[in-house]
């Protein structure tokens, strides 16, 4: 059976190629490095993971996924920058599923700080602990660390390859390495004779590899420069490969249901009309659900929506209303965490005007466009999974203990994902398509998901209710005391993972609530978790989704009641507790040129959120065009230290914010005898061409450490449009979704 630690067998295939020779360059900051997984042909060594040389070029085997986000150019870059070869010389794929592709960042986000306020010892502090990345063969894409883990990993592992070329270099010449240079993936000697690297692969193959210093950010020719995206060609033409797009040699197709009352069991079913449809194959019982192996996925969708299914109940109230009841009831619990608790919030201070409040945000799917599916090849000793996927080694212990085989007999190939947010971070579809396929070993069979067991079988972001109450005084905040209640993502995700319960104080639960830069001299932040049994996981910015919303709306509630403007009043506490924090907030007030007054018919709302180490704040304008309400114009500004490529930056900002938007409009998972009544997309709308804002974006970088940009961009957008619909209306929106309550043009 699987285990984690162990990896892929001597050789390994990305698509349809077997990479059996070359060279391979990396370094670690560890004492001992993992395994490499890059096993070279006979005659050859690989001496790291992440860069191949060989007659062919230069390839990077990158462990991050592609999905949209830009990582697969910018670690390109990362490479290129220190070994000296122009960015289109460079081959990217996705690495296998392997212990030294761990994500090195990923630890260090779950230590109990606010992030904003760190010291130099703690941010060393969570660098070191990224070690224990390897050893839990954490090769996982989320948490907006995918540059923070590469941009010194990936620079090193070029300084490293191009330091043993020059070597061998010299070695072949006679002469000391440092009479050598090296430039567009060639070495360059005192004559102006030149090496491909390609040349010097066969002798690079026997040699250690050899530490290097970095270069100085004044020299580099890529880094902080926006590029070409990698794909960009790919995606315009229709030849990159997602999930969906893959195709082997008599390949079958499958579709899946699963029990709409989520957890709950399959009685039994009758298969008889299934059969009887042409082109039918081979129905699956899959112990809670069924699917069909179909001639093509259409008819394999309508085969399987023809079995009758005696489905039992869900383990959790039927109706969305009692599902609230249920949270609500956990702020009588002890919370699981106060990660914020600075002064007394007991006392009130005497003359202070007291404001209290209560928020609620609905579940909400991850709606990839692309839907759940993978291809899986079973032939009795080994599987082959194709997919697009957050966690390659994660899917692949899951995988291979589905199909009662060891780690090594199994190979994980990550496609393009056509939208992740989260969803793909799970090991359910992975696991369904394994099932599939063992139903039929020796053939491949892809199974897909319809869009509606798609949007009905996710793992939601959950429902979730704030109870704030707050004093000012004098034009300040004298007070916050705020209870955020709802289902623990991180629990449920440890237990889904590993097989045990998950346990202790979850910092997700409250990430976007307790670690605000606001200096409040009585301010108390509390987590309570509610129990319940719906699916619940990584969505999108995780707990800053709805913490954002809360706290923002709140802000805004109390600068109100105070009389200040309320983006002065953010800025006056914010100054001197985070500097980089206020100058967003700064640059969003001269980008829009807020006066703090708007016009009949315009209205204009501003927030502010730090989360993954990124502060952002963002002015939403909405307008009244005879009774509907147009969002018009937004300005974003973030603080992200670094930018590596400010371009792509101001694109995931861009989209973060338009993924909230649509949450915010219209995002609603609700829920009818224990089932989700959404089906598809016009059940569950999203912001289109003629609904969008002009947006303009600012990047700054004084903030003291790197930052994130998939996810930042997200939470502020949603308290900004409600405090700009409140600007406009005199409305405060305390729920969402907001077409709810205002006549959103749709």
């Amino acid at each position: 059976m699987a285990s984690i630690g162990k990896i892929l067998r001597r050789t390994f295939l990305i698509g349809s190629a077997a990479i059996v020779g070359g060279v391979a360059f990396g370094v670690y900051y560890v004492n001992r490095p993992a395994k490499n997984p890059l096993k070279p042909g006979e005659g050859e060594a690989a001496l790291n993971p992440f860069i191949l040389i060989d007659q062919n070029g230069v390839t990077l085997f990158a462990p991050r996924a592609e999905m949209g986000q830009g990582v697969k150019t910018t670690w390109a870059a990362l490479i290129a920058e220190e070994l000296d070869v122009d960015l289109d010389q460079v081959t990217v794929l996705h690495g296998p599923a392997a212990a030294a592709y761990y994500n090195s960042a990923l630890i260090g986000e779950s230590l109990p700080n606010k992030g904003y306020d760190v010291s130099n010892f703690q941010h060393n502090l969570g660098e070191a602990l990224g070690v224990i990345g390897k050893a839990l063969s954490l090769q996982v894409t989320g948490g907006s660390t995918s540059m923070k883990d590469g941009f010194e990993r990936m620079r090193a592992a070029g300084a490293s390859a191009r330091e043993t070329l020059k070597q061998a270099a010299a070695e072949r010449l006679s002469i000391d390495r440092g009479q050598l240079k090296t430039a567009s993936g060639h070495v360059i000697a005192p004559d102006d004779s030149k090496i491909a690297y390609t040349d010097l692969a066969a002798d690079v193959a026997q040699m250690e590899p050899i530490d290097a210093e970095l270069r100085d950010p004044s020299e580099w020719r890529y880094l902080g420069r926006t590029l070409p995206r990698l794909d960009m060609v790919e995606k315009a033409t229709g030849t990159a490969q997602f999930g969906v797009d893959v195709r082997l040699p008599g390949m079958k197709f499958a579709s899946v249901r699963m029990n709409p009352k989520l957890g709950g069991q399959m009685n039994g079913f009758d298969d008889s009309a299934a059969k009887a449809m042409p082109g039918v194959e081979e129905i699956v019982d899959l112990g809670n659900g069924v699917a069909v192996i179909a001639t093509n996925t259409w008819l394999a969708n309508q085969a399987v929506e023809a079995i009758e299914v005696d489905w039992g109940e869900a383990p959790y109230p039927p109706e969305t209303d009692a599902i609230f009841a249920e949270i609500a009831k956990a702020f009588d619990t002890d919370p699981n965490s106060t990660m914020r608790d600075d002064g007394d919030v007991s006392t009130v201070p005497e003359g202070a005007t007291v404001i209290e409040a209560e928020y609620t945000a609905p579940y909400l799917a991850h709606a990839t466009m692309e839907p759940m599916n993978a291809t899986a090849l079973f032939t009795g000793d080994a599987l082959e999974l194709w997919c697009g996927n957050q966690a390659p080694t994660l899917i692949q212990f899951r995988v291979a203990n589905t199909a009662g085989l060891d780690t090594e007999a199994v190979q994980i190939h990550t496609t393009y994902l056509g939208g992740g947010f989260g969803r793909r971070g799970e090991l359910d579809f992975g696991e369904i398509a394994t099932k599939v396929a063992m139903a039929v070993p020796g053939t491949p069979v892809q199974t897909t998901w319809s869009r509606e067991e798609d949007m009905r079988h996710d793992y939601y972001r959950p429902g979730a209710m704030a109870r704030m109450r707050g004093a000012v005084q004098d034009g300040k905040a004298v007070l916050i005391d705020g209870a955020v209640a709802a289902q623990s993502c991180t629990q449920q995700a440890v237990e889904r993972y590993t097989g045990m319960p998950g346990a202790g104080p979850d910092k997700v639960l409250v990430e976007g609530f307790f670690n605000q830069p606001y200096a409040v001299p009585n301010y108390r932040m509390s987590g309570h978790i509610a129990e319940l049994k719906i699916p619940v996981g990584f969505w999108r910015s995780v707990g800053n989704s709805h913490n954002g919303f809360f706290h923002e709306t709140f802000i805004d509630e109390m600068a109100h009641a105070a009389g200040r403007d309320p983006l002065e009043f953010r800025l006056e506490l914010m100054r001197d507790e985070h500097a980089p924090s206020a100058g967003c907030l700064e640059a969003v007030r001269d980008m829009s040129g807020w006066t703090g007054k708007t016009p009949d018919g315009v209205g204009r709302g501003v927030a502010f959120t730090y989360s993954f180490g990124t502060p952002v704040a963002q002015v939403i304008e909405v307008v009244d065009e005879d009774g509907t309400i147009r969002i018009s114009k937004a300005w974003i500004a973030c603080d992200i230290g670094l930018a590596l490529d400010p371009e792509n930056v101001k694109a995931q900002m861009f989209g973060g914010m338009m993924y909230g938007l649509s949450a915010a409009c219209y995002g609603e998972i609700t829920f009818a005898d224990g089932e989700v009544e959404q089906y598809n997309f016009p059940d569950y709308d999203a912001l289109r061409m003629h609904t969008a804002p002009q947006v303009e974006v600012q990047v700054l970088e004084t903030n003291r450490f790197m930052g994130g940009a998939g996810e930042p961009g997200t939470p502020p957008s949603m308290p900004a449009l409600g405090n700009a619909l409140f600007d406009l209306t005199g409305q405060r929106a305390r729920t969402l979704p907001l077409n709810k309550q205002f006549n959103l043009l749709v």
